[in-house]
This record gives C-alpha cells, structure tokens and sequence, in this order.
C-alpha cells in the first residue's frame, strides 16, 4: 500500500513540473501584453497631447484673427463716419 503512495507521490510530481511550466510561461506571456498595452497607451496619451497643443494654438490664431477683423472693420466703419 505504501508502494502506491509513493508511486502516486512521485506521478504526481512528475506531472506538476511541466503545470507549473506552463503556468509560469502564461503569466510571463500575459506581463508582456500588459507591458505592452501599457506603452501603447503612453504613446496614444503623447499623441493625445500633441493634437491638444495644435488644437489650442490653431483655436488662439482664430481668436487673433477674428479679433483683427473686427478691429479691421470698426476702423472701416470709423473712417467711413468721418467722411
């Protein structure tokens, strides 16, 4: 009877090695993944940023610009009153 424990004791580790292998390869495998997602999101979150940046600046040309045609057009108004 002891002989089946021991045979089931040592089955049971010769099996749990390659288990635990293929454990252990699934949760490298899955840190890689998240590793990479994690730079993917950084590299979105830079981009996010920059189309921020052209965005603010393209909306601050519009505002000069809108304020220069309205100062364009009080002067136009202005001078016409004059005359």
């Amino acid at each position: 009877m002891i002989d089946f424990f021991i045979v089931i004791g040592v089955m049971a580790i010769i099996t749990s090695i390659p288990l635990t292998a293929i454990v252990t390869a699934h949760r490298r495998g899955q840190a890689k993944l998240q590793v990479q997602m994690l730079e993917k999101e950084v590299e979105l979150e830079k981009i996010r940023l920059e189309t921020f940046k052209v965005e603010t600046d393209k909306m601050k040309l519009d505002l000069e610009q809108s304020k220069q045609l309205s100062l364009d057009s009080q002067k136009q108004i202005s001078f016409n009153e004059e005359k």
